[in-house]
């Protein structure tokens, strides 16, 4: 049986995002590949939360590693009683949900599967970090499928050999859709912004749309509008750390203003990924704002003068009016029909 993960790019692979082995937790170091090719090893729960918050994984990666987290919380405290590890692990839930405050209500979800599978397994006189790690890895694979068969619908809205605009780090929803286009025989060719400041557009999105085999041409963050202007873009597409359940898209900052110049030369904005129950409206979500000193860095690289100040919204908001259409597992919906979105699993 193949994994979920097939054919797909070395940082799609679930070893290579973050994986608990031997009482470690091993997170790729996204902030430097592909320069480098680099595990941060973690070896507490709290270190994972760390690793988080510092940003050494992005995208969705976050949640794998929170679900290893948990699972090396579980090693941590094997030794208590069963009492005890549920304490410890409450705990450790709580630290590792809220290593960064706008995904912080769908990182709870994932670690309280992670502790609902752990409960359930001391109650039955089992081992904790087994029954999380089992729980992880088949979460892992349903997401993946999920992802799947959110990528076919999405390519039914796609013109066959197409010219597509991206946006910072899509993760899996980036992969499946390039092997769909892949499996149709397309000749895609895809626009990259370079994603300041960490640049996850350059050094991550670029890097598997050239690993599957695509023609990829990167820009820096103030081209968008240019190329959507003059280079025959069809589609511009995103990710989405939060899909609000009124239509709202919270993704990496800079998605709001290529969305409005995409709107400007009517080039459709679809984004890809699942309405988050978790957050009915665009009221629940607070916007990160990092430390402005990553701003005034590149590659670790000061680019100003130490008088200069900076600052760093992680994320903005695009209004519903401008996406066209959000492509999920049950089908490519409008943001107006999010409201009564129920998965298809």
């Amino acid at each position: 049986m193949l994994r979920a993960d097939h054919d797909l790019a070395f940082l799609f692979l679930f070893e290579n995002i973050a994986w608990y082995e031997n009482g470690a937790v091993r997170i790729l170091d996204r902030r430097i590949y592909p320069a480098r090719e680099e595990f941060v090893t973690c070896q507490t729960h709290q270190e994972v939360a760390k690793a988080i918050t510092d940003m050494v994984t992005q995208s969705y990666g976050p949640f794998h590693a929170a679900a290893m987290g948990m699972a090396l919380a579980a090693y941590e405290c094997c030794d208590k009683t069963a009492a005890e590890q549920k304490a410890f692990l409450k705990a450790a839930a709580d630290v590792i949900a809220n290593a960064r405050p706008t995904t912080a209500r769908k990182m709870r979800t994932w670690t309280d599967d992670c502790e609902r599978d752990a409960f359930a397994a001391l109650d039955a006189g089992k081992n904790a970090c087994d029954a999380i790690m089992a729980g992880a890895v088949a979460k892992f694979s349903r997401r993946y499928d999920r992802i799947d068969r959110e990528a076919r619908y999405f390519l039914e809205k796609i013109p066959t050999n197409p010219t597509i605009m991206t946006q910072c780090y899509g993760d899996a929803d980036v992969g499946m859709l390039l092997r769909a286009l892949r499996e149709r025989g397309d000749e895609a060719k895809f626009f990259t912004p370079e994603t300041r400041p960490y640049l996850q557009g350059a050094r991550l999105t670029a890097s598997v749309i050239c690993d599957m085999g695509y023609e990829v041409t990167l820009i820096t963050d103030n081209m968008p509008g240019y190329v959507l202007g003059h280079k025959h873009v069809d589609i511009f597409t995103t990710s989405a750390d939060v899909i609000t359940l009124d239509g709202h898209v919270v993704n990496k900052v800079g998605t709001f203003q290529i969305a409005l110049c995409a709107n400007y030369y009517g080039v459709p904005y679809y984004v890809a990924g699942f309405p988050d129950r978790t957050h009915p409206d665009v009221d629940s979500v607070r916007i990160e704002e990092r430390n402005g000193d990553e701003v005034r860095h590149a590659m670790g690289i000061r680019t100003c003068k130490d008088a200069v100040k900076g600052f760093y919204p992680a994320f903005d908001i695009t209004p519903p009016e401008l996406v066209t259409g959000v492509a999920t597992d049950i089908g490519v919906l409008k943001p107006t029909e999010l409201k009564g979105y129920q998965p298809a699993e």
